[in-house]
């Protein structure tokens, strides 16, 4: 077990810096204030719709309450970057540990409603689709326990190495030991990236493919958009903090003070991932609700046209059939 070699002491601290301390102070109160009225006003909304409630939503209501639970760490951060810096270390801890739970988070469920939204479009008719997208709490229930139960040992740790209590100010050294590093980039970013991709490009061909994607019923445009949308939120808010903690790696020996101050800023950037959900997910659910509906889905694919088809004959041949009878009857 080895530490990064960095006392905050030897850098100048960029949370101090008058120009520096303004930033953060304005983009971490933003953060806090936009974050809980969007996500407080998106639960309210989704707890709303309790009949119409989908196996999508429920991964959004799991991942409103962990951006929401994020931005209310963000008072006391910025209360020390004005000054209160006596606290103890183990709240700093402690409100670390909150905000990374439910930074990683967010990116498993983001993935598991990118993945939710790809085989419900994918495999529309598919009984074990079916079953398996109602397990949908298990997977929200799973997603907390990983989260937390494999961060807190490495905080537990952390606290009997690091033995400076500089609260904020401390550089990641939990997240940069090798093993914890490589699982952190790889189970907590890499493999959700890998899959988002995967599933987004599995949403968009399924789209394109369909038969309905030729008429006025699906905008395929508007879908497209919406994915990509939702993979440059993905890049902006997690890749900068992940490449930062690689680059700590790296530099172990001998961490320069500018990557310090880059690894702070990548996490307030992550930070801006709690305003960006809401605005994400409102977008999709809008998308899908009013253009993708399941009548819709079901003329999306080959196996249903030749149905579809049949349905629009009988339903011509009956509209033939009651103008005969008024003839008649007039």
């Amino acid at each position: 077990m080895w530490q990064v070699n960095l006392s905050t002491s030897s850098c100048h601290n960029v949370t101090s810096d008058p120009p520096s301390s303004y930033v953060f102070i304005s983009v971490y109160s933003f953060i806090f204030i936009m974050g809980l009225i969007l996500n407080v006003k998106a639960l309210v909304v989704f707890f709303r719709q309790t009949k119409t409630r989908s196996h999508t939503t429920v991964y959004m209501i799991n991942l409103a309450i962990a951006d929401l639970l994020l931005v209310l760490t963000l008072p006391v951060r910025v209360s020390y970057l004005l000054g209160y810096t006596r606290l103890p270390q183990r709240l700093c801890d402690w409100l670390g540990l909150t905000l990374l739970v439910n930074m990683y988070s967010s990116i498993f469920l983001l993935t598991c409603i990118c993945f939710d939204r790809c085989v419900a479009v994918t495999f529309p008719m598919s009984h074990r689709v079916k079953e398996g997208r109602k397990k949908a709490p298990l997977v929200c229930l799973a997603v907390w326990v990983i989260t937390f139960g494999s961060s807190l040992p490495i905080f537990l740790l952390k606290s009997k190495v690091v033995q400076e209590s500089h609260c904020f100010r401390n550089q990641p050294v939990y997240a940069t030991w090798p093993v914890v590093l490589f699982t952190t980039l790889s189970f907590g970013f890499g493999i959700p990236l890998v899959l988002m991709l995967i599933c987004s490009w599995g949403l968009v061909r399924a789209v394109l493919n369909s038969t309905v994607a030729q008429t006025n019923l699906v905008d395929s445009g508007k879908i497209q958009r919406m994915v990509a949308t939702s993979l440059l939120i993905f890049f902006l808010s997690f890749l900068p903090y992940h490449v930062t903690l690689s680059l700590f790696y790296v530099y172990r020996e001998d961490v320069p003070c500018s990557l310090l101050a880059a690894y702070r800023y990548s996490l307030m950037v992550a930070c801006l991932n709690t305003i960006l959900d809401p605005i994400a997910y409102y977008f999709t659910t809008e998308t899908f609700k009013r253009n993708v509906d399941m009548e819709a889905l079901r003329k999306m694919f080959p196996l249903n046209s030749q149905s579809s088809l049949e349905a629009e004959k009988r339903a011509r041949n009956r509209a033939v059939c009651e103008n005969e009878n008024k003839g008649q009857a007039s």
